[in-house]
């Protein structure tokens, strides 16, 4: 079996929001390598992962959970670095 006949057989085994972070992890890989030029992309136009972020969010808000004030995504980042402050 070759290397792309064995991804796409795992990536048919997932679900399709992890199909989508494969997807979008290749699409890194390949602009990685074959980089745009930076105007290519409008500031005001986010990126695929910028909407997914967005969406999620969205998600969150709409199922009525608070979101995280600063202070507390900065103790959660502490608390998973093993209490690691700056």
């Amino acid at each position: 079996m070759t290397p792309e006949q064995q991804l796409l057989e795992t990536w048919r085994q997932l679900s399709q929001t992890l199909q989508q972070e494969v997807l979008d992890f290749a699409q890194f890989l390949a602009e990685r390598r074959n980089p745009e030029p930076a105007q290519s992309q409008s500031p005001t136009q986010p990126s695929s992962l910028g909407d997914r972020l967005q969406t999620i969010r969205d998600q969150i808000v709409e199922s009525g959970m608070p979101l995280l004030t600063r202070e507390e995504v900065e103790q959660e980042v502490r608390d998973r670095r093993g209490g690691y402050q700056e």
